[in-house]
């Protein structure tokens, strides 16, 4: 049940990812979010709404995984997908800002860690 609630959370996040890059990211909330100016939100947000696709997708598979039942037959695809954004996370912290660590990469972790132990 903790499995599924963090699973739940980590969708959550990637759909408020996808909204950012996808619709506000020249905005102020969007440039706010990820500490860019005007100029460079105006100069890549194609770019954005390309990586805030990807964050849907990664919504899309752990909001499958919840729907077919986690703990159950979810299992498997709840376990790729946050392994998933754990990598993704741990690049972008690694490349990008490490701010990404804690938005991404730990609670994909901890529902990771939670799901595979059957909490």
């Amino acid at each position: 049940m903790i499995g599924a609630v963090l699973v739940g959370l980590v969708a959550l996040i990637h759909l408020y990812i996808l909204v950012l890059e996808m619709f506000l990211w020249q905005t102020a909330i969007g440039r706010r979010a990820f500490g860019i100016s005007a100029d460079f939100a105006l100069n890549t947000k194609v770019l954005a709404a390309n990586q805030g696709l990807y964050n849907g997708f990664l919504a899309a598979g752990l909001i499958w995984a919840l729907w077919l039942g986690v703990p159950g037959e979810g299992w498997d695809i709840s376990i790729f997908f946050l392994a998933c954004v754990l990598i993704a996370g741990l690049y972008g912290a690694a490349t990008a800002t490490r701010k990404i660590l804690y938005v991404q990469a730990a609670p994909a972790a901890l529902a990771l860690i939670a799901v595979f132990v059957g909490f």
